[in-house]
């Protein structure tokens, strides 16, 4: 009878076997190809590409707007939601109009943050129309003596892309521009409330006194709103003196300035 194979390791002085099989080894890393030298444009290639890029930019910005269009349609809405309900009975509490108030103070906050973006695109669209097109249709040589290139401008903000105004200086401009008109009617409105529900109010004391909000006293109430309603205002003005540059609509010097100092 045929005895089977009995496994017996190797002692230390033996070389063990090599591995049955084909042996693998490692490929050399084949070396990358370097990147072809790209030719200098045309002026035809250089119009037809910039173009493109306006017609992108121009999109983006129209985007963003449309955003900030949306953000401005809620504070809207829910104000007349608010005061409907406020008003349609005397026994509807004006608490829902202070709510509303910090509800609206948290769209312009997003308006805020969404009217940077768009901030950004419009400047680079300025540029190109200020820069490109207006010297296509009336060229004015020396324009950027002693200044940095326009085109040198654009490629940098192409290549770090930053914002061009302030959290601070984007909410005071959506604020002048319709929200402080939404903050003052919703303050007349609470005063209003107040003086005719649930019966018109006589004296002043009666008025202070209704002011009051379950826990919350009068003057809390009265101190509140004050300071509430003057931080809006000095937002409003205080902004627009630390202003980075232009209005709605920039110049060609306001786009230049804008897009070479930058804000993170």
């Amino acid at each position: 009878m045929q005895q089977r194979p009995v496994f017996r390791p190797p002692t230390p002085t033996e070389t063990p076997l090599p591995p049955r099989g084909p042996r693998l080894t490692a490929a050399a890393p084949t070396p990358r190809a370097p990147l072809p030298v790209t030719r200098p444009l045309t002026p035809n290639e250089f119009n037809t590409a910039l173009v493109h890029l306006y017609r992108g930019e121009v999109t983006r910005a129209n985007t963003w707007r449309m955003r900030l269009d949306g953000t401005t349609n809620w504070a809207v809405l829910t104000t007349g939601a608010t005061l409907s309900f406020a008003f349609s009975s005397p026994s509807n509490t004006p608490v829902m109009i202070l709510l509303n108030s910090l509800l609206i103070m948290f769209f312009l906050f997003i308006e805020a943050r969404r009217y940077r973006f768009y901030d950004l695109w419009r400047t680079r669209v300025r540029v190109m129309e200020t820069e490109f097109f207006a010297d296509m249709l009336a060229p004015q040589p020396g324009a950027d003596d002693g200044k940095e290139h326009w085109r040198e401008l654009l490629a940098k903000d192409l290549i770090e892309p930053h914002f061009n105004i302030s959290l601070l200086e984007a909410m005071g401009r959506r604020l002048r521009r319709n929200y402080l008109w939404i903050f003052a009617l919703l303050a007349l409105s609470w005063v209003i409330k107040v003086g005719i529900h649930p019966t018109m109010a006589t004296t002043f004391n009666e008025f202070y006194r209704r002011a009051a909000v379950g826990p919350l006293p009068s003057w809390f109430i009265f101190l509140f709103g004050a300071f509430f309603n003057t931080s809006l205002f000095i937002m409003a003005f205080f902004s627009r003196q630390i202003a980075n540059g232009g209005g709605e609509v920039l110049s060609r010097d306001e786009a230049r300035d804008k897009m070479g100092t930058g804000i993170e």
